[in-house]
């Protein structure tokens, strides 16, 4: 550092934090250290008494923490992204719309293996509304070598490390299945609560049929409702081993990929997805999506409507994280499970 006048600052790092006391009003900083003197600031300075400054020396081989975060922050901005104004040499990343957020973490690792830079994440495949907070990036020191950040820069390539990813404008067929619900012996309660979850995401319930324990007809119905449109189809109940469990199998008879009949999720262990060749997705829901608040349905429908794959290591995969705790109070998605 070196001993500069303030009224040569403009431009300088401040090396150290300057108070400025009001009697009766305030005593704290009124310039943080690695502030960058601006004009405007050299009259404050002043008249705090301020007349010589200790700034950092100016070396064409070093980034200030500020410009550091400019780069961390371009390497993870992606579309519907906002950026805050840098503060303090940390900068973080808002969603601009509801989406799904993914992030690359093996690329996100290899970063943060770099000594002294950081970016902290949500986790993968995180449902998002408008407004919440994404991310936040900064460097340690309050300098750092241009080197360093060429090598961030590398390391992570020409992708952005994250991605937003805007629901889809879907149409939905349910399938409710069950003896017990055709006949009238029980009132259907599971087609009210995932219409909801579904209405929640923006997808369209356009097509309803409920049927008995029939393995024919529910293969019938769900070709009948890829046939009218419907982007999603979605089947609830007779996903057990029962001998009455017919819908699995009736799945199977459509024709579409079978990507997983069973994920190591609690609640939702006896979930079951395929896919038709166009993309078009079944979901087999099994009971507890009617009465847990939170399963892997919750993991799984928002993927689906951000039109991300989901693979059978997608599904093995959620094993780790894949047990609710059943809270009191559900906090989904800021907890634990799924991640």
């Amino acid at each position: 550092m070196k001993l500069i006048k303030t009224q040569e600052a403009e431009g300088h790092v401040l090396c150290h934090d300057i108070t400025q006391i009001i009697k009766g009003v305030t005593k704290d900083a009124r310039f943080r250290k690695g502030h960058v003197v601006t004009k405007e600031d050299i009259p404050v300075l002043l008249s705090l008494g301020k007349d010589n400054l200790y700034v950092w020396e100016k070396d064409d081989t070093m980034y200030h923490e500020n410009e550091a975060a400019e780069i961390l922050k371009e390497v993870c901005q992606n579309t519907h992204m906002e950026a805050s104004a840098v503060k303090e040499g940390k900068i973080e990343l808002k969603a601009q719309c509801d989406g799904l957020f993914r992030v690359d973490v093996e690329r996100l690792n290899a970063i943060n293996d770099i000594d002294q830079v950081m970016i902290a994440t949500r986790h993968t495949n995180t449902p998002v509304k408008a407004g919440d907070k994404l991310l936040g990036t900064r460097i340690i020191p309050l300098v750092i070598e241009k080197a360093k950040m060429e090598q961030v820069k590398e390391v992570a390539g020409e992708r952005p490390l994250c991605e937003l990813l805007p629901y889809r404008s879907l149409k939905a067929g349910i399938v409710t299945t069950g003896n017990e619900v055709f006949y009238g012996r029980i009132q259907d309660t599971f087609t009210p609560v995932v219409v909801k979850k579904l209405e929640s995401y923006g997808i369209q319930v356009t097509e309803h049929v409920t049927l008995g324990d029939d393995k024919e007809k529910i293969t019938e119905a769900i070709l009948d409702m890829k046939e009218k449109g419907c982007d999603l189809i979605i089947t609830t109940g007779g996903m057990s081993v029962d001998p009455d469990d017919q819908t699995p199998g009736a799945i199977k008879a459509t024709g579409a990929r079978v990507i997983a009949y069973g994920a190591p999720v609690l609640p939702g262990a006896m979930f079951c997805l395929a896919y038709f060749e166009d993309g078009t997705a079944i979901m087999g829901l099994p009971g507890c999506v009617m009465y847990a608040k939170t399963t892997i349905f919750d993991l799984i429908l928002p993927r689906v409507a951000a039109g991300v794959p989901v693979t059978r290591r997608d599904l093995t995969r959620l094993g780790h994280g894949g047990l609710c705790l059943g809270c009191g109070t559900c906090h989904y998605p800021a907890c634990s499970f799924g991640k």
